[in-house]
């Protein structure tokens, strides 16, 4: 797999019908490689190695619902309280992060309220932070810490 701007993270591997596949230490189970996957893991163990977020308060891939149509978010953070914290979209290497990428976050995140979002190739990582009173996004250099 492709070496992407994250640390260097340890992952556990398998073959599985001559498929590889790598474990996601918050779903608990092995996960096909692919490399939109790759990006996910990387961005799972930034979350945990390098911000220090817990990882019980990390969800990866779950259904939500946007204007009656069903889509998938790719990791989201909460807060103790249980309110969505961070709202995380992961793109395969070869995808460029462009407008529409932020437009489809920003969608998605019109229903969820993250305070801050970011989207990653694994290549570029893009921050921001929500400003819900004026309907727009500031970029940021970092995520905070936890």
């Amino acid at each position: 797999m492709q070496k992407l701007n994250f640390p260097a993270y340890t992952f556990r591997f398998k073959n599985s019908e001559n498929k590889v596949a790598i474990f996601d230490v918050i779903r608990k189970k092995f996960i096909i490689l692919t490399p939109e996957e790759w990006v996910r893991q990387h961005t799972v163990q930034f979350l945990l190695e390098e911000k220090k977020y817990p990882k019980s308060h990390i969800n990866v891939e779950k259904l939500i619902k946007v204007n009656d149509t069903s889509k998938r978010y790719d990791i989201a953070v909460f807060k103790p309280n249980g309110e969505l914290f961070l709202l995380i979209e992961c793109k395969a290497p070869e995808v460029s992060i462009s407008q529409d990428t932020f437009d489809q976050i920003a969608r998605y995140n019109l229903k969820l309220k993250a305070e801050y979002l970011m989207v990653t190739n694994g290549l570029n990582h893009y921050f921001c932070q929500m400003d819900f009173e004026n309907e727009k996004y500031v970029f940021l250099k970092e995520l905070p810490n936890f």
